[in-house]
């Protein structure tokens, strides 16, 4: 008779990638990134109330925003080790926690510099959702790895749709200081009734999903840790070209006379159809290959971001708004795709969160320095052409690789 101390000694079920609960798990994984990426929405939505609660300037609370693309891309490194070594859920558990004592302490701040020391924690916490979980998702694929990827890095633009209408709300009706405290504790009970369901469905299956994952397919001839470095450059620069349309069209409309709204509405645009372009990119990439889908994605990148250049009415900045955020959805996922392609799964997460740094600090750096530029020639114009010189460096480093690329050959199976 099997008793109950039996069936805790019995192995564990082999986890098979593709198979229902690997589609079970990516669903857990959107909706977990939906969550928790309200770190990168509530911060733009809130500058202007807490620089009238703080008496300061655009530029002073702006830093809340550096503070937390910095939590953010050193947390995808920190966290992306956590996962390597210990698993997926003590991850998005360290990352939960980060978020809710970020959130509080923004929410009881009673000075600026606290408001803008917590979003280096709402960062860290948010990019626990973000390159980890990707990677991770990575392991749960071989045949849809391109579409499962991207659905999990969708999550950032499913809580970009949702959250900052809810968060506008929420201040109106209950002010900015209550609003964070609850944006705080709901999104830690909502990622931690996931994280739930989500252990449950990997408790009777390998722990560390990486130990059984598929080894990598594309023999690029250079080393792990170049690549790596080859890979941030391709980052960097994609993430430069990228930023000059999303951080200043809004600024852009505004001084074309057709005004902020209009700005703000073009930005929607290109997120709703960069979850478009997200989705397609992944069923690009299970045809073709991570470095196909980044060539293909660094070229339509260009092409929509040269006609910034030749058209500047505003039904053609609709369109070209929509066009941008169709081509350029699936270039930072592609990243997580070839370091899953290309370098040992045991690291996926750690090297990915490196890469997904590297992007972080391109548009940081883009934001400004198409700023820059355009203080310095009072027009967009220079700015978009420096945007297009670094996408063409990101075309460069994308087609070496592909040249560079060829396939492993498969282990024999052990009859």
């Amino acid at each position: 008779m099997t008793t109950t101390a039996d069936l805790s000694r019995a192995p564990p079920t082999p986890f098979v990638p593709d198979s229902p609960a690997a589609w079970r798990r990516l669903i857990l994984a959107l909706a977990i990134g939906a969550v928790g990426s309200v770190g990168m929405w509530s911060v733009v939505v809130a500058l202007p109330v807490v620089q009238a609660a703080f008496s300061a300037t655009r530029a002073e609370v702006s830093t809340a925003f550096t503070f937390a693309m910095l939590g953010f891309g050193v947390g995808g490194v920190v966290i992306g080790r956590v996962t390597d070594r210990l698993g997926i859920v003590p991850a998005i558990a360290f990352g939960t926690v980060a978020l809710l004592v970020g959130y509080l302490v923004a929410g009881t701040a009673s000075t600026l510099w606290q408001f803008i020391a917590a979003h280096a924690a709402i960062g860290l916490g948010s990019s626990a959702t973000f390159a980890p979980l990707m990677a991770e998702v990575s392991h749960w694929f071989e045949r849809r790895r391109g579409i499962a990827v991207t659905m999990a890095a969708s999550g950032n633009y499913v809580g970009g749709a949702i959250w900052p209408p809810l968060v506008q709300q929420s201040m109106v009706a209950h002010g900015w200081q209550a609003t964070h405290i609850g944006i705080g504790i709901v999104a830690a009970v909502a990622m931690g009734l996931l994280l739930v369901v989500l252990r449950a469905s990997v408790r009777n299956s390998e722990r560390h999903s990486n130990a059984a994952a598929a080894a990598p397919s594309v023999d690029l001839n250079i080393g792990v840790n170049p690549l790596t470095v080859i890979l941030s450059i391709a980052s960097i620069s994609c993430c430069v070209a990228m930023a000059m349309p999303q951080v200043h069209i809004v600024a852009y409309c505004g001084d074309l006379g057709y005004g902020v709204a209009r700005g703000a509405q073009m930005l929607a645009l290109m997120l709703a159809f960069g979850i478009i372009s997200r989705i397609g990119s992944g069923l690009i990439a299970d045809r073709f290959g991570g470095l196909v889908t980044l060539l293909i994605g660094s070229i339509a990148q260009g092409v929509a971001l040269s006609l910034y250049l030749f058209f500047d009415g505003l039904s053609s900045l609709y369109v070209i708004s929509a066009l941008f955020g169709l081509f350029q959805g699936g270039l930072v996922p592609s990243y997580a795709l070839i370091v899953r392609e290309t370098m040992p799964a045991r690291e996926a997460a750690t090297r990915v969160g490196i890469v997904i740094m590297a992007s972080v600090i391109g548009m940081s750096f883009g934001g400004w320095v198409s700023g820059a530029i355009f203080d310095a020639t009072g027009s967009y114009r220079a700015a978009f052409l420096n945007g297009v010189g670094w996408n063409i460096l990101n075309m460069a480093v994308a087609f070496m690789l592909l040249m560079r690329a060829r396939s492993r050959p498969r282990p024999l199976a052990v009859a």
